[in-house]
């Protein structure tokens, strides 16, 4: 059975009319109908990788292979991978680590989505909502909805959450970013009817080597064309949409636009959260102010655990599964003068990285009062523990996270094993149901949101909509670019096949 489509606000496959398949097949031909021709196209879209075209199946082998319950739905319609992943999490009886993180993240998605604008009434649905899903969408980089990367994520999520009857969505939006990734190309930057626009308006020494956590504002949506001729109209229907304030952070910047762009793009009958680093920090903070909670008596109070987490991941550098898990900075980033610092654990203090200049001592108190302040800010690990090991959430990432996040679960594991405690931690962790899987850049467009929007208005993006949902996997997901130009997963195609690494691997066990 088909899951039914967005949310009964009218995404029919009947109103789609002859004449929207045809604008939908010149638009999005790889995914129009399974003709030669379209097949023909197709290869002409995605570029000179698609001349490899065993990479793409090697990828989907190698996410295979680690992730066999996904083989089916290669051939199976993309909403029905999308349903998959919105599943509820088994129900079991949760241990009171699970239940105290759970109400903690529940009231951090209340206390954002009122600040966002969202009534007291719906911002309570949105919570029992998610108490009951707990599924996060954790992808996408903190990007303006008309982003391709984000846009179509979004919709992945829309069609996953629809087919259990959803009417709100919480998705976590990385933050400890740059606004410039590569040339014109990140946060800072959007592309408009094929024009690199600058969206802050901002000097490339404003930009190069900045965050969207950047505090060096104000800042404002100038959307500067790069080029003389970048002016249209389509990019004056986009500065109408947004806000004319001004922000003390990119960030904030960024997520006020979002609020007002997912009704124009998207449905209003869905109610849409955006959370960031920042309310990471708030989470923490909130753990941390906790004498009972996990965070604040295991990782600040417990010498073993904090050092065998970072003993753990220089474990993991060492061994098979070499490159995935990175030591960037130790539990939390510092922002000194806009930039960020990564640091080390020494002993009871957090030092400056490579310097070893001190810059806090390691207790709760002390921490605490740096992330209100947002000098200090939490690490993916520490994201990933208050939003997803400790509540019980699964979470759905992009190219790496599929690899690295269940790579996270293990080193905690290990870090309270080797420490002698918490058999209820790792026991929740082993037992979970499908904690993380790939959910990101799943669907691939060829076409720009924005554009879409001007040309066809948000009927036209609700008719592709339905189109897509009956889409192949294997078809929607493009060229996987991702996965194919990464050297990482070239390099662990090859230890699958000489079964270096294996599904068997104690450090694949808390998948």
């Amino acid at each position: 059975m088909r899951p039914p489509l967005l949310l009964g606000i009218g995404f029919s496959p009947r109103r789609f009319c002859s004449a929207s398949r045809r604008c939908f097949s010149s638009q999005f031909p790889h995914w129009s109908s399974a003709t030669a021709s379209r097949k023909r196209r197709a290869n002409r879209e995605v570029g000179t990788l698609a001349s490899e075209p065993d990479g793409k199946a090697a990828a989907l082998g190698s996410l295979a292979a680690l992730y066999p319950w996904m083989r089916p739905f290669h051939a199976r319609p993309v909403c029905d991978y999308a349903s998959r992943l919105f599943d509820p999490p088994a129900s079991r009886t949760q241990p009171e680590f699970r239940i105290q993180a759970l109400h903690k993240l529940l009231a951090l998605i209340r206390k954002a989505a009122i600040r966002n604008g969202i009534p007291d009434g719906t911002a309570g649905e949105m919570c029992r909502d998610f108490e009951q899903r707990r599924v996060l969408q954790t992808g996408p980089h903190l990007l303006l909805i008309p982003e391709p990367e984000a846009f179509y994520t979004h919709i992945f999520s829309l069609l996953g959450l629809s087919s259990h009857g959803c009417s709100s969505y919480v998705s976590y939006a990385v933050s400890t970013v740059s606004l410039v990734e590569r040339a014109r190309k990140g946060p800072g930057w959007l592309s408009i009817g094929g024009k690199a626009i600058n969206v802050f308006g901002l000097s490339r020494s404003r930009m190069i080597g900045y965050g969207l956590l950047t505090g060096l504002g104000p800042y404002q949506f100038d959307l500067m064309p790069a080029g003389a001729d970048g002016q249209s109209e389509a990019l004056q229907e986009l500065r109408d949409l947004l806000p004319t304030a001004q922000f003390e952070r990119p960030a904030h910047a960024i997520k006020a636009a979002n609020q007002v762009l997912w009704p124009a793009m998207f449905c209003k009958r869905c109610t849409f959260l955006q959370l960031d680093d920042e309310d990471i920090a708030d989470l923490v903070a909130d753990h941390l102010a906790d004498d009972a909670s996990w965070l604040r008596t295991r990782l600040l109070e417990n010498q073993k655990v904090a050092s065998g987490l970072v003993e753990g991941i220089d474990h993991l550098a060492t061994g098979p599964w070499a490159g995935w898990l990175a030591r960037g900075t130790d539990f939390f980033w510092s922002y000194e003068n806009g930039k960020r610092v990564p640091l080390r654990l020494e002993g009871r203090k957090l030092v400056r990285h490579p310097t070893g200049a001190k810059v806090v001592r390691f207790t709760a108190s002390e921490i605490a009062a740096r992330l209100l302040d947002r000098s200090l800010i939490p690490n993916m690990l520490l994201a990933f523990l208050v939003l997803a090991m400790l509540p019980g959430v699964r979470v759905l990432g992009g190219v790496r996270q599929p690899i690295y996040y269940p790579l996270m679960r293990y080193i905690v594991c290990r870090a309270v094993e080797i420490a002698g405690i918490d058999h209820d931690l790792r026991h929740a962790l082993a037992v979970d149901d499908l904690p993380g899987a790939w959910g990101h850049r799943v669907i691939e467009g060829s076409r720009h949101p924005f554009d879409l929007l001007t040309e066809a208005g948000s009927s036209g993006i609700s008719d592709m909509i339905d189109v897509l949902a009956q889409v192949t996997l294997t078809e929607a997901c493009g060229n996987m670019a991702g996965f194919v130009s990464d050297p990482a997963w070239s390099e662990l195609r090859k230890r699958i096949e000489a079964k270096a690494v294996s599904v068997t691997d104690p450090e694949w066990a808390f998948t």
